[in-house]
C-alpha cells in the first residue's frame, strides 16, 4: 500500500467519522419522531412502529401549542435581524477596510470584544432593561440583541474580503466620475455578492437557533420555535411528550439542512472569497 493510498483512507475515514458524529443526533432524532409515541425508548437503531402521529401532535393547537405560530414567529425574527445586520455589516466592513480614520483600532477592538462576550452575562440587564420599556414580549426585544450577536460575525467576513479586492477597481470607477457611494454601490457591492450571502445564510441560522434570550424575553405570541419546542405539553402534566418534540425538531431542522445543501457552494465561496490569492 503505497503512502499516497493510506493517506486518502485516512482522510476518508476522518470524514466518515466527521458525518456520523455530527449526523448521528439528527438520525435518531427523525427515528424518534416516526416511532409510535408508546415505543419512543425503543432502542432499534432502524424505524420500528412508523406512523405520523407525532407530527400531527407537534402541529395540533389543543393542548396550548401552536407551533405553526412559533415558525411564523421565528421567520419573523431571522429575516429582520439578518437584513438589518448584513445592511449594517457591509458599510461598516467597507469603512473599516477601505477608509482611514480616527480610532480605527479602537472600533475593531471594540467589535471583537463584543462577539466574545458572554451571552447569558446579558439576559439579566436585557431584560431589566427592555422591562423598563414595556419590551418584553415584543419583536424589537429579540431582535435586537440578535443583532447584536449576528454583527461581529457579518462585519468580520466582510472586512476580509473587502480588503482582498483590488483598490484599482474602486480608483477606476472614480476617475469615470463615480462618487465613492456610486463606487461601493457598482462596482464593490456585486463583488460582494458571494461573502453577502455567506453571512445571511450564517447570521440567520444563528438567530433562527438562539433560545436562551428568547426564553426570557418572548410570550406566548412572539416566541421562536426554540422556546415552542421547551414548552410543549403533553397529554398529562405527568408525561413530556418526548414523540412531538422529536417530531417538531425535526419539521425545524430539516428545511435548514436543504437550504445549507443547496447553498454549500456559496457559502464556500463566501468563506474564501477573503483568502489571499495566489
Amino acid at each position: 500500500m503505497t503512502k499516497r493510498t493510506k493517506g486518502l483512507i485516512l482522510n476518508y475515514a476522518g470524514v466518515v467519522f466527521i458525518l456520523f458524529w455530527g449526523l448521528a443526533p439528527f438520525y435518531w432524532m427523525v427515528i424518534t419522531a416516526l416511532r409510535d409515541s408508546s415505543h419512543t425508548f425503543d432502542t432499534t437503531p432502524w424505524p420500528t412502529h412508523v406512523t405520523l402521529d407525532n407530527f400531527h401532535d407537534a402541529l395540533a393547537t389543543d393542548k396550548g401549542n401552536n407551533f405553526l405560530a412559533a415558525i411564523g414567529n421565528s421567520l419573523i425574527i431571522s429575516v429582520t435581524t439578518t437584513a438589518l445586520a448584513v445592511l449594517v455589516g457591509v458599510f461598516t466592513a467597507y469603512a473599516l477596510a477601505r477608509l482611514n480614520f480616527p480610532g480605527k483600532g479602537i472600533v475593531t477592538g471594540i467589535i471583537l470584544a463584543a462577539s466574545m462576550f458572554p451571552g447569558i452575562a446579558l439576559v439579566t440587564p436585557l431584560f431589566q432593561l427592555f422591562g423598563d420599556l414595556n419590551w418584553i414580549g415584543t419583536y424589537q426585544a429579540l431582535i435586537i440583541p440578535n443583532i447584536s450577536f449576528a454583527l461581529p460575525l457579518t462585519i468580520y467576513t466582510l472586512v476580509s474580503f473587502f480588503r482582498q479586492l483590488p483598490w484599482e477597481l474602486e480608483e477606476a470607477a472614480r476617475v469615470d466620475g463615480a462618487s465613492r457611494g456610486q463606487a461601493f454601490r457598482l462596482v464593490l457591492l456585486p463583488l460582494a455578492a458571494p461573502a453577502l450571502f455567506t453571512t445571511a445564510i450564517l447570521a440567520f441560522i444563528a438567530t433562527w437557533n438562539e433560545f436562551m434570550l428568547a426564553r426570557q424575553l418572548s410570550n406566548t405570541s412572539t416566541e421562536p420555535v426554540t422556546v415552542a419546542i421547551a414548552r410543549f405539553s403533553g397529554p398529562s402534566s405527568f408525561e413530556y411528550p418526548y414523540a412531538a418534540v422529536m417530531a417538531a425538531g425535526t419539521l425545524v431542522t430539516i428545511p435548514l439542512i436543504i437550504m445549507v445543501l443547496i447553498f454549500q457552494r456559496r457559502i464556500v465561496s463566501g468563506l474564501t472569497a477573503g483568502g489571499v490569492k495566489a
